[in-house]
Formats: C-alpha cells, sequence, structure tokens
C-alpha cells in the first residue's frame, strides 16, 4: 500500500467546509483556467496559421516553377516558356508531388456598366480546383469548348466593386504595347470566390489557359509557369530544391509560397511568438497559485506532519505526501481545464462566435485546428511542472518541529 498517496487522497477527501478546502477549489479554478487558455491559444494559433496558408497554396500550389525573376512576388515573367511534358512526367513522379498544372497570368482591365477594375488574369486549365478553405459561389469554367472558354470567375472584392453578378457578361480588355487601341474580348461572370486575402482577391481573376495564349499570340504549348500541390506543406522547401538541381535548367527556377510572400509568412511566424508568451504566461500563473496553495496546505497540516514525524515517518515519505497533493490538484485542474479549453474549440467550430476583422486577418471568424499531440504536451507539461514546483514549499517540512507542533494549550 502506498501510505503517502493514502494519507493525501484522505485528507483532500476531508477538507470540506474548511479554509483548506477553499484553498484547494482556488488552485484547481486556477489551473484549469490556465490549461484551458494554453489548449485554446494554441488550437487558434495553428488554425489561423493553417487557415493562412491553405488559401494560398490552394490558388497557387507549394511550389512554383517559372523563369527567374528578380521579384518572385510579381509571378509574370515577360517571356513565355514551352510546355514540357517530360518534365511534367518526372516531377509528378516524385513521392512527395500531388499534382502538376500549367498557368500563364497577364494583366487585364474588366469592364461592366461603366466601371472599370483592373486585375491580373490567371490561366488555368480544367485540372485547377478550389480549395474547401475558400468560398465559391456560381459554377465553374465550361472547357468544352474547342477554342477557348469565354467564360471568367472574378473575387467577390472585384464583383461588389464592379456590382457584377454570376451570370452577367463583362468587357475584358487587354493593354497592347505600342498599339492606341486595346484588344477587347466579352466573357460571362460564371463564378465568384473569396479568400479574405486582400493579395488575391483584390488582384486576381480566373480565366481559361487558352484564352491568355490566344490573346498574346502564343502557341497552344507556351505558358508562364507550373504550380505544384504536394501531400505535405512541410517538404515544400526541400522538394524545391531536388526540382531545382535535378530536373530544371535555365532559366527555370523553383520557389515555395514562402518565396513568393514571405511578408505574410513572416507576419504567421510572429503568431507562434504570441502563442509561446500566452503559455509562458498561464503557466507562471498556474505554478504560483498552486504553489501558494500548497505551501497553505503545509502550514495549516503542521500538526498532521509533525505526527508522523513522531510516529516514525521519515522525511522523504512526508514531502512524498505533498507531491500527491500537488498531483491531485493539478490532475483535477487539467481535466477540467480540458473539458473547458476543448469546449470553446468545438463550440468556436460550429458556432463561429469569435469574430475577427477579415481587412487585418483574412478571415472573418476564429479559426481552430485542434492538434491533439499538442494537448497532450500541455497536460503533461503542465502536471509535471506543477508536481515539481511543490519542491520548494515542501522544504518547509524540514522546518517542522513535532515537539512544539503538537504541544497542548
Amino acid at each position: 500500500m502506498n501510505l503517502p498517496f493514502f494519507i493525501a487522497r484522505r485528507n483532500l477527501i476531508r477538507q470540506k467546509g474548511t479554509f483548506s478546502s477553499f484553498i484547494i477549489r482556488l488552485a484547481i479554478t486556477a489551473t484549469s483556467l490556465s490549461v484551458a487558455v494554453m489548449i485554446a491559444a494554441t488550437a487558434l494559433i495553428i488554425g489561423f496559421k493553417y487557415e493562412i496558408r491553405e488559401k494560398l497554396f490552394s490558388f497557387w500550389g507549394h511550389v512554383m516553377v517559372t523563369p527567374y525573376v528578380v521579384n518572385t512576388a510579381s509571378l509574370i515573367a515577360p517571356d513565355p516558356i514551352s510546355y514540357d511534358a517530360d518534365l511534367v512526367k518526372k516531377i509528378e513522379g516524385m513521392p512527395e508531388v500531388k499534382s502538376m498544372s500549367a498557368w500563364a497570368a497577364r494583366p487585364g482591365i474588366l469592364q461592366f456598366n461603366g466601371s472599370m477594375e483592373g486585375v491580373r488574369l490567371k490561366g488555368v486549365n480544367k485540372d485547377f480546383r478550389f480549395s474547401e478553405r475558400i468560398q465559391f459561389s456560381g459554377d465553374k469554367i465550361d472547357y468544352s469548348d474547342t477554342a477557348y472558354a469565354k467564360q471568367i470567375i472574378v473575387s467577390q472584392t472585384t464583383a461588389n466593386r464592379l456590382e457584377v453578378k454570376a451570370g452577367e457578361s463583362v468587357q475584358l480588355y487587354f493593354l497592347e504595347p505600342g498599339s492606341t487601341s486595346p484588344r477587347i474580348r466579352k466573357v460571362k461572370v460564371v463564378g465568384i470566390y473569396h479568400t479574405g486575402m486582400e493579395e488575391i482577391d483584390k488582384d486576381y481573376a480566373l480565366c481559361d489557359l487558352r484564352l491568355l495564349q490566344r490573346i498574346n499570340n502564343w502557341q497552344p504549348n507556351q505558358i508562364n509557369g507550373y504550380q505544384i500541390d504536394l501531400k505535405n506543406e512541410a517538404l515544400a522547401d526541400t522538394v524545391a530544391a531536388q526540382i531545382f538541381y535535378n530536373y530544371l535548367q535555365q532559366p527555370l527556377t523553383a520557389n515555395t509560397m514562402k518565396d513568393i510572400y514571405g511578408n505574410i509568412f513572416d507576419w504567421l511566424q510572429l503568431q507562434d511568438l504570441n502563442a509561446e508568451l500566452v503559455i509562458i504566461i498561464m503557466a507562471v500563473v498556474a505554478i504560483i497559485n498552486l504553489a501558494v496553495a500548497l505551501l497553505i496546505l503545509i502550514v495549516e497540516q503542521a500538526r498532521v506532519v509533525g505526527l508522523l514525524k513522531a510516529l516514525g515517518m521519515n522525511e522523504t515519505e512526508t514531502r512524498k505526501i505533498f507531491f500527491y497533493y500537488s498531483a491531485i490538484i493539478a490532475g483535477a485542474g487539467i481535466f477540467v481545464g480540458n473539458v473547458l479549453g476543448l469546449g470553446i474549440c468545438f463550440l468556436q467550430k460550429q458556432t463561429g462566435f469569435l469574430k475577427l476583422n477579415e481587412t487585418t486577418y483574412y478571415m472573418s471568424q476564429v479559426p481552430v485546428r485542434i492538434n491533439w499531440g499538442y494537448v497532450l504536451l500541455i497536460d503533461i507539461a503542465t502536471l509535471l511542472v506543477c508536481v515539481l514546483c511543490m519542491w520548494i514549499p515542501s522544504l518547509y517540512i524540514r522546518r517542522i518541529q513535532p515537539a512544539k507542533v503538537l504541544q497542548f494549550k
């Protein structure tokens, strides 16, 4: 029988209605709130970063193969490249690669009912798919036309500025260098998307790749580049390096989304610092509250400690009693904290009651993504730290002398 654990459990049960019971409830509450905040903060930060990255990846892929340009963020190279079926086959044969597709891009102007809006047209083929993370309404582009699809998909931002709806036709103007008159095409808005990211919504519209090839007077096999979707985004840097060194020849190069949208990824990295600060603060709060509560319990239990010492229990065994105190209190706090923290996360996923400024944060509500590995890590770390923090308060046991604390008055 584990005598220190038995004594700790029985004493905690018998504390009802005493000052010690209030201290115990306070320690459990503080620990549970700290654990709940750590779990919720971690889930929110992970969800936030995941949503932003997924929106970028679904629109541009994880890795981009294009001709080398000084400014990687521009994406549009002045000269086209020829579609290389052998290169596509080799890259798609890599175990990390999920798919690879060609694209082209060109600036244009949309005109509807006297309103005009500049956009960058991204020409895609029938293999292009929107992620479920991107809001989409209307229909997809129909590629059945043997020449090119006279259809376009615009962002909600562009649609609002032009006051155009899905199903309505717009004029598309292309300015030619050295020409005083633009080339005009009439296209139908068949779909409207919304990512919440100004870098995409403000600038880009989607059309048939063949339309841009026709406008640019290119051959059917000429494109601006390839976008590559991976099975695991964490391997983007590795895959980009392998593609560059093993398969590409000048002037082609491989860039990840982090290279192209470095400002967004740097901003996302700062969110990790916010999460770390929250976790550190909450951990310190839990430790201080539990340490103070246990110190009060030790002082209140001085007569019990003196009696146990008088009966022959050594100091190590006596200190174990209070280590079990801290473990039981921390365990109760962790359990309640998990229920509270995970409950908030599930409620947010179902209702989206926590809102965000979409202009600043690229989304209208707080995203949640629970990583059970992090939840388990928070629980174990909290339990270990709370038990270890008992080390200092337990040193007070050395100063308790049975002869003094057992005196009758």
